[in-house]
């Protein structure tokens, strides 16, 4: 598939996948993949837990690992060190997910070449919340929600 770096492509992704395997969400709420998470959740998306440390985060079961969801997966987002992708790029084509997502500060080539080939369309260096607030949660920096604020004062009728 193709690797998603541009706004329209982002928010294609963001409109039309809905459900996130989250890799390595913390259940600290100080933690970037939790409040990532979280935010996700309040906006509609379906959020799996991916880390064996835990039995449940944000209401949800957590899983030890990807292969363990028992449901469809649309996006991987990961939240572990980068010489860890790319063996959950393989786990991430494995489960027939739609989109692999390394978080900010994370762009892996192998791994991305691992999606690619299996199908997945790619997105690095890149906080999903971030980019969901930026795109569609109304801080209008990408011309979405362009409601005008007029300075003139109504003209009475």
């Amino acid at each position: 598939m193709a690797r998603i770096d541009d706004i329209a492509g982002l928010r294609g992704v963001l409109t039309r996948m809905r459900t996130l395997a989250v890799v390595g969400l913390s259940a600290h709420w100080y933690r970037p993949s939790y409040f990532a998470a979280k935010y996700m959740q309040e906006h509609g998306y379906r959020i799996i837990p991916v880390n064996p440390a835990y039995e449940f985060v944000l209401g949800e079961r957590c899983y030890p690992g990807l292969k363990a969801i028992p449901e469809p997966v649309d996006i991987v987002d990961c939240f572990r060190r980068s010489e860890e992708m790319p063996a959950l790029a393989r786990d991430a084509v494995a489960i027939g997910a739609k989109v692999f997502w390394m978080q900010l500060g994370l762009d892996n080539p192998e791994a991305a070449a691992i999606a690619t080939a299996g199908g997945l369309d790619v997105v690095a260096d890149r906080c999903v919340k971030i980019e969901h607030a930026r795109i569609l949660g109304g801080l209008n920096f990408a011309g979405v929600n362009t409601g005008v604020i007029s300075a003139r004062r109504p003209t009475a009728s």
